[in-house]
């Protein structure tokens, strides 16, 4: 029996696999793709996207009480969880059908269900099977669940974007991206908060001093940071859940959330058919051309690479595909890896790019630190008690800023431009011959001294 015959073939629908599939049909390859759940992956249903728009309903709540110091008056403020939710879904449905529209004008085959490795070259897709010369893994990540007694219990952070009703009372176990942000948005919303990490600060890889400013700033905002804290049990209450912690204490909740880190998503692939090795954690192991230990098989995005970021995949997908099919013109295109700028939505949001004062120590370099924290303007009427904090890391022997942090209103959106900054070598006499835009937060990364 002859299976349809693809030149590539892409498992896995998200952000990376789509722009490789797309980009390698545009140079004329016969180009099929797998994807058992949604259209665009694990950033437009499950993280990136959602998460952002609960972040500004979280910011919403939060400002009509602002709005009071500048003469609003606000009268009685409700939130509808349920129309939220459904217009969440809407908006990303919206996406999905983009993705959809994207695959079919370029004449991409789509498959949905899920494909997985009969020999190197062959894959079955719920019963139906197809070979190609080339194939790409893009499957993703999954999250991490509780692997304690009623760890069953807790809900992963893919629950929270469909909870059928809201939590009053939340415990949120981790420490990273998605912990510290679904503390913001749910406390956002009307939740009491409280979060528990194992270890003494949250948001490994950050600054110290950024990472310390937002705990400070999340306890005055009236969440629970519990540090040196972690869970050993759930039990099922007659009113919720009892979460039983290390250090003895107990919290009684209507949900636990358990944001303790995400898995590559290869269990289900039969790698060992293809003779495709995963290293530790599951893992594909890669080279510098995205090329597994089998010359015909690829991987990229957050199955395969160091930084689990969504324009991270997006970029590899593009330069893989040009490699694979665009002549060769593209055969030495690369993906540049320095200075990722990454935000983290909490409230204050953070922002970074580059170095830590940490890292940069830890690499070698000789260098000075700026730091500039103050009351951001809109909160001198706002009543809010809330800081920011900027901070400047340079290379004194070059005079290259080698790292940039923020914590403060439109962090995310200020640190984008500095990135273009660094990227292109700019030193601290730049920054300081820079004129600034007043009144703003961003004029102190230009100002400081």
């Amino acid at each position: 029996m002859t299976h349809p015959h693809y030149d590539f073939f892409v498992i896995g629908a998200g952000s990376g696999g789509v722009r490789a599939a797309r980009i390698a049909s545009t140079y004329g390859a016969k180009v099929g793709i797998a994807e058992s759940a949604a259209l665009g992956g694990t950033c437009v249903n499950l993280g990136c996207v959602p998460k952002k728009l609960l972040a500004y309903a979280a910011d919403y709540g939060m400002g009509y009480h602002e709005a009071e110091g500048f003469g609003w008056s606000a009268g009685n403020i409700a939130h509808d969880w349920h129309r939220l939710i459904a217009n969440k879904n809407k908006s990303i449905g919206n996406i999905n059908n983009f993705f959809d529209k994207l695959l079919k004008d370029h004449n991409i085959d789509f498959y949905n269900g899920f494909a997985k490795f009969v020999d190197a070259h062959t894959l079955d897709i719920d019963g139906k099977k197809i070979t190609a010369d080339k194939i790409l893994i893009a499957t993703g990540g999954k999250a991490r669940k509780l692997d304690i007694p009623g760890g069953e219990l807790a809900w992963t952070s893919d629950d929270m974007f469909f909870l059928p009703e809201f939590p009053k009372r939340l415990l949120i176990i981790g420490g990273g991206y998605i912990a510290v942000e679904f503390a913001h948005l749910m406390h956002g919303l009307g939740a009491h908060v409280d979060l528990a990490y194992r270890s003494s600060l949250f948001l490994r890889g950050f600054d110290d001093d950024i990472r310390l400013a937002l705990a400070e700033e999340m306890e005055t905002q009236g969440i629970g940071v519990h540090f040196h804290c972690d869970i050993e049990k759930i039990e099922k209450t007659k009113d919720g859940l009892k979460a039983h912690m290390n250090d003895g204490r107990t919290f009684e909740v209507d949900g636990i959330l358990a944001a303790i880190g995400r898995d590559a998503n290869t269990d289900k692939l039969n790698l060992d058919a293809a003779g495709v090795k995963a290293s530790q954690g599951e893992r594909l192991e890669i080279n510098e051309n995205y090329k597994t230990n089998v010359g015909h098989i690829y991987a990229l995005g957050d199955i395969a690479n160091d930084h689990n970021l969504t324009p991270v995949a997006i970029k590899e997908g593009h330069v893989l595909a040009d490699r694979l099919f665009g002549g060769p013109v593209m055969k030495d295109r690369r993906v540049n890896y320095d200075n990722i700028a990454t935000a983290v939505f909490s409230h204050p949001p953070l922002a970074t790019v580059g170095l830590t004062e940490e890292q940069a120590r830890e690499d070698g370099y000789e260098i000075e630190c700026y730091k500039s924290s103050f009351t951001p303007l809109k909160h001198k009427l706002s009543g809010r008690d809330e800081k920011s904090l900027m901070k400047m890391v340079v290379d004194t022997k070059t005079d290259r800023v080698i790292g940039l942090h923020m914590m403060g209103l439109d962090a995310p959106e200020i640190i984008q431009g500095f990135a273009v900054a660094m990227n292109a070598g700019a030193t601290k006499a730049d920054f300081d011959d820079t004129m600034p835009v007043h009144p703003t937060a961003a004029e102190e990364f230009v100002t400081m001294k």
